[in-house]
């Protein structure tokens, strides 16, 4: 008989310095924008961590009024903020990149200099890395088909695409890479080199949790793959992609757990209220319910774990 893992979630607030879990479990905590943390209470593994939160007009979301903060411009030099960072990441064993956008990889730098983890990604990546003082031995350039074996996990680098951002919002070609032997400080709209995307297939703990840092996707380079959770990027972007969850779905098997990745208001301080992106979800939520009524879809709040345990039943 065929067996499929079965999750069971639990929501609740785990502290940092809880003990390790219990084997098979999984912890993914979300940071905001598309950045995550996912442990096994062992290995500690961030995706795209973005904590600094920038002021700015993004592409879907205008600058608010009542944010006291200084609207930062393509035009300023930017830098992380470093006591929310340290408030909130206390260690990492790796981090993976998914592109070199400023709300992907602002604070790369300064957590894997932090935690002294490794950082995994394309060359735009690593020279953004590098250009920012990450020792080289902390760096691993990846292109996509590389399948790692890490300590505690392993990752399948899988190719991706950026979404399509609104009319108006001109950036570099995606062949453009962030260029080597620069230094910082760097304006903010020398940060928005998107350098090639990947995405990531997570093997943890028994798991398999494939997360994506944009409103897109190559379907052939990820259709009979099989996550127990997808972290499946939700902004309107993906209304411009054709059946973007239908298809995305049916390619993964139509994982047990969904969860939103990239659906924010990233550009407010975590105290600001989401609700309008709350909102502005809900279509997302019809639509993976709409193709896959026995998926749950949870929405995650920021730093509030999502807990994963697994147990085997029939599958389909």
């Amino acid at each position: 008989m065929l067996f499929r893992t079965r999750i069971c979630v639990l929501l609740l607030v785990w502290s940092c310095s809880a003990v390790a879990l219990a084997q098979g479990s999984l912890k993914l905590s979300y940071l905001g924008t598309a950045g995550w943390e996912i442990s096994d209470g062992q290995t500690v593994l961030l995706v795209d961590p973005y904590l600094t939160r920038l002021k700015s007009n993004t592409p879907n979301d205008p600058a608010l009024a009542a944010d006291l903060r200084p609207l930062v411009t393509d035009s300023d030099f930017v830098s992380s903020d470093q006591a929310v960072i340290d408030a909130h990441i206390k260690r990492a064993d790796y981090i993976l990149i998914t592109h070199t956008h400023a709300d992907h990889v602002l604070d790369m730098p300064y957590i894997a200099r932090k935690t002294g983890a490794l950082v995994i990604g394309t060359e735009s990546t690593a020279n953004f890395a590098r250009d920012s003082g990450v020792p080289a031995s902390q760096i691993l350039t990846v292109k996509g088909g590389d399948d790692l074996q890490l300590r505690g996990c392993s990752v399948r680098v899988i190719p991706s695409l950026h979404g399509i951002l609104p009319a108006g919002v001109h950036l570099p070609p995606p062949s453009t890479i962030f260029p080597a032997d620069v230094k910082p400080p760097f304006q903010l709209g020398k940060l928005f080199v998107e350098g090639g995307t990947l995405a990531y297939l997570i093997r943890m703990a028994g798991h398999q949790i494939i997360v994506f840092g944009s409103m897109n996707y190559i379907e052939r380079e990820v259709d009979g793959l099989r996550p127990d959770v997808a972290l499946i990027g939700a902004m309107p972007e993906r209304h411009k992609i054709y059946h973007y969850t239908e298809r995305l779905l049916h390619a993964l098997g139509y994982p047990p757990l969904v969860m939103p990745t990239h659906w924010d208001r990233f550009n407010v301080p975590y105290g600001v209220s989401q609700q309008p992106a709350i909102d502005r979800l809900q279509s997302f939520i019809a639509e993976v319910k709409g193709v896959s009524p026995h998926t749950r879809v949870i929405v995650p709040k920021y730093f509030d774990p999502v807990m994963v345990e697994s147990s085997s039943t029939p599958g389909r």
